[in-house]
């Protein structure tokens, strides 16, 4: 029983010893090995290593992947004096072991200093532009892509020098206004959205207008040329309805005056006229003589009794 009890206390404190001497460094971290207290040795690459036991030689382990910085909002005043509330991060990793440790000491410490280093590059950067060059609804008016690189540019810069860290990329998640200030800012916006839309308004009623004004210029020039020819065709058929009437006339002039009579009857006597004449009148020898009225000489009716109503009267010839 006691050589069990030795044995087991013999292997404990072997494997005590080799815990201490030996030493494995992962893929995702960096080792500083210190020799009472004062930092000896940077290991950045994965392996088992050695080193003298406790309380000779210590190691420090450090997480090397990139690290997400995501710090409170905070308030940030721009150039023309607008509060606006800034939602950023920070990606970074340890480039530099030994000055990470000697400045910040750990992660903890490393964000403690960013989220200062951080929140002074961005309120240095904002106040050097106005409120509507990061919001708008121009994308073209936006600098966003500006603040931000040189943010960046500022933070890796300080970070190198001063904790041994490199600093990926600053951002910027969300812009938002002080819940006091948000009414007021959005009263603004909606007012000079408003007047954008009354100048938008009035360009097209202007170019309304000039399109209106061209249009009926250009109907009344169609109009005055449909008319001039419509009068054209109109004289015209006037003067070709005359020639023909001469040349009728021409080949038969009692046929001519015939007809003339005859058509001169069809407007004048309506199924509803009354008609008034002596019994010697041409009309009504031309109605009654049925057996010759190629005898009759025709009757010459004056061209304004075409257009009497709907009564004619004419009067003894003796009159």
């Amino acid at each position: 029983m006691k050589r069990i009890i030795t044995l087991v206390i013999v292997i404990t404190v072997i494997v005590a010893v080799l815990r201490s001497v030996f030493f494995v460094v992962d893929e995702t971290q960096c080792v500083i090995a210190t020799t009472f207290g004062k930092p000896v040795r940077t290991i950045t690459s994965a392996g088992l290593y050695v080193k003298w036991p406790n309380p000779i030689q210590a190691v420090q382990y450090f997480d090397k992947r990139l690290q997400i910085f995501d710090p409170q909002p905070a308030e940030a005043f721009t150039l023309d004096r607008k509060n606006i509330v800034i939602d950023a991060f920070l990606l970074w990793k340890i480039e530099e072991p030994l000055r990470f440790l000697s400045k910040v000491g750990s992660i903890t410490g490393a964000e403690s200093n960013l989220a200062a280093l951080l929140t002074s590059e961005i309120n240095a950067e904002l106040g050097k532009y106005e409120l509507s060059d990061l919001i708008s609804v121009e994308t073209e008016d936006i600098k966003l892509g500006e603040i931000i690189e040189m943010v960046t540019n500022r933070c890796a810069g300080a970070a190198a020098q001063d904790y041994g860290i490199r600093v990926i990329r600053a951002g910027m998640k969300r812009i938002n206004l002080p819940p006091e200030n948000k009414d007021s800012v959005y009263k603004r916006m909606r007012a000079e959205r408003e007047q954008k839309a009354r100048e938008y308004r009035a360009e097209g009623q202007e170019q309304a207008t000039v399109i209106r004004a061209k249009t009926d210029l250009e109907k009344r020039q169609i109009l005055a040329e449909a008319y001039q020819q419509a009068q054209t065709s109109k004289g015209e058929g006037d003067a070709e309805a005359l020639r023909i009437y001469a040349d009728a006339y021409e080949e038969d002039p009692r046929f001519y005056k015939f007809m003339r009579t005859l058509d001169s009857y069809k407007k004048i006597l309506k199924s509803d006229t009354t008609v008034l004449m002596s019994s010697d009148s041409a009309l009504m020898k031309l109605l009654l003589d049925f057996d010759d009225f190629s005898t009759v000489e025709p009757m010459s009716v004056p061209e304004e009794l075409v257009s009497i109503g709907e009564t004619f009267v004419e009067e003894p010839a003796n009159e």
